[in-house]
């Protein structure tokens, strides 16, 4: 672990905080962002102790990977629930699409409630 250096600002002291190189590599897409902005905005001593050990993109990256995959499992297993198929999009594509907002919207709110906002 690297030492961590200072710099004055007024009468405080402010850490040089750099971004490990296997840190700035990581891109986080849109579930990653949403539990990196909560982290921030509601959770500040873990993000800020994640930030200052250098894994908070790596955190976030964990994430938005569990939160892609739970996401997909929810959207198939409600489409097979509830009947909409293939076929359906070929016989009623507004109401296929329709029924598929429903589907994605309730899918992303359960994820959001069991994964990024925790």
């Amino acid at each position: 672990m690297s030492k961590i250096t200072y710099r004055q600002v007024g009468d405080y002291l402010i850490p040089n905080l750099i971004i490990p190189p296997e840190e700035a590599n990581v891109k986080l897409g849109k579930w990653g962002m949403l539990h990196k902005t909560y982290l921030e905005n509601h959770k500040k001593v873990l993000f800020s102790t994640l930030l200052m050990q250098g894994k908070l993109y790596q955190h976030c990256a964990e994430i938005e990977n569990q939160a892609r995959d739970m996401f997909d499992a929810i959207v198939e297993q409600m489409k097979k629930a509830e009947g909409v198929t293939e076929e359906l999009k070929e016989q009623d594509q507004w109401e296929w699409i329709q029924r598929m907002g429903n589907i994605q919207q309730r899918a992303r709110e359960i994820v959001c409630a069991e994964l990024i906002y925790v």
